[in-house]
């Protein structure tokens, strides 16, 4: 089977929805001329809908930068995959950051990827040890417990991205 490669930009907590629009429409004619990979942007929540509608009708497809797993509740500050759905195609999960600074585990980030799946986004699952893990010889354990735990229910492991 031959895989295309993927490219997601994470732009992070950086722009404005004004400053991801022009950013967008700035590298667009660039970015629609490469071939051979799949590209994603991934900005800000907030500007997710503008940047899929300057996507609509190109190559390049825009993704979220995480999720939470339920689809409704009393979760301030969340964004669930139903509110994804429609504007975007992809979502980040499993990030390091989301990993080591917001504690996210292993159970919390299978729990993504399953409903991500279910509803229909496609997730990149980013694993990977930290220098600690790294540096007392355990990056190979950590990094299989990670797929090991985020593939428990996937059917098909090709719909799943791993960064």
């Amino acid at each position: 089977m031959q895989l295309t490669p993927l490219i997601a930009g994470n732009w992070k907590m950086n722009t404005t929805i004004e400053e991801a629009c022009a950013l967008v429409s700035e590298m667009l004619p660039e970015l629609k001329s490469i071939k051979g990979v799949e590209i994603v942007i991934c900005p800000p929540f907030i500007s997710l809908p503008a940047v899929n509608n300057l996507l609509s009708g190109t190559p390049l497809y825009a993704g979220a930068q995480n999720m939470y797993h339920q689809e409704k509740g009393a979760f301030t500050g969340e964004i669930s995959p139903v509110m994804l759905k429609g504007i975007c195609q992809y979502v980040i999960l499993g990030h390091s950051e989301r990993r080591n600074l917001f504690n996210e585990d292993e159970e919390m980030i299978q729990k993504k990827v399953d409903k991500a799946l279910e509803t229909g986004l496609q997730p990149i699952l980013c694993i990977g040890e930290t220098l600690s893990e790294r540096e007392q010889k355990k990056a190979e354990s950590t990094i299989t417990r990670q797929i090991e735990t985020a593939f428990e229910n996937v059917d098909n492991p090709g719909e799943v991205v791993i960064a």
